[in-house]
């Protein structure tokens, strides 16, 4: 989910900082549709809107079971319905505020280095490919930290279109077990920790950067 939504924000953030005005407007307004308007509702939209949108044959396609099986052995099974509409969801809004870090990144790339690399033969895509979209990245790596833990934490959305996801299994538990310390604190260090290791992981990859002198765009 992380990696679509980088992925996709690079994309929208080229587009913001191109010199092509559909590009400009089409993106802007993508980034406004999906900043300006609540997760919740998004997510509301994906799992109740869009069947209403599709055939009765491709929703009931949908909400069955597919499954590769080869004899009794299951190998893989198609994600449910709730689970698509959690990722496609989180993918989309994700992707604007991912998309705006990474042009905060391209605008801190000095000019003087689109200029050298055009001086030394590179075409406007090598230049944006090999030169400006890297150092770019490494430039907005603090605030894209930051929006993978939001990534992270905003999952627990899922849980109110019944994607069966952390939150949703502490409610469970806990409808169960009627330990409701227990269990929402259980959760809750499960999601301090893995915000840590992002943390972590994020705090390594910028010393990296530092020890190389990939952390800086001059």
């Amino acid at each position: 989910m992380a990696m679509a939504a980088t992925l996709l924000g690079a994309v929208f953030a080229v587009a913001r900082e191109s010199r092509r005005a559909p590009l400009v407007h089409a993106s802007g307004a993508y980034l406004s549709l999906f900043r300006n308007t609540p997760l919740l509702v998004q997510l509301f939209f994906w799992y109740f809107g869009v069947p209403a949108l599709l055939p009765e044959a491709a929703v009931a396609w949908l909400n069955s079971v597919h499954a590769l099986t080869i004899g009794n052995v299951t190998l893989a099974r198609w994600p449910s319905f709730e689970f698509l509409s959690a990722i496609v969801g989180l993918t989309l809004y994700s992707t604007a505020y991912v998309g705006e870090d990474i042009r905060s990144g391209l605008r801190g790339v000095p000019p003087g280095q689109r200029a050298a690399a055009t001086a030394l033969g590179f075409t406007p895509p090598q230049v944006l490919r090999h030169i400006v979209l890297p150092q770019a990245l490494r430039i907005a790596t603090p605030p894209l930290l930051g929006q993978y833990m939001n990534i992270l934490k905003n999952t627990s959305l899922g849980m109110a279109i019944g994607l069966m996801e952390l939150s949703y299994r502490s409610r469970q538990a806990e409808a169960e077990t009627w330990k409701t310390f227990q269990v929402y604190g259980a959760a809750t260090l499960l999601y301090i920790m893995a915000i840590a290791v992002l943390e972590v992981l994020g705090q390594a990859l910028q010393r990296r950067q530092a020890r190389t002198g990939l952390g800086r765009a001059g």
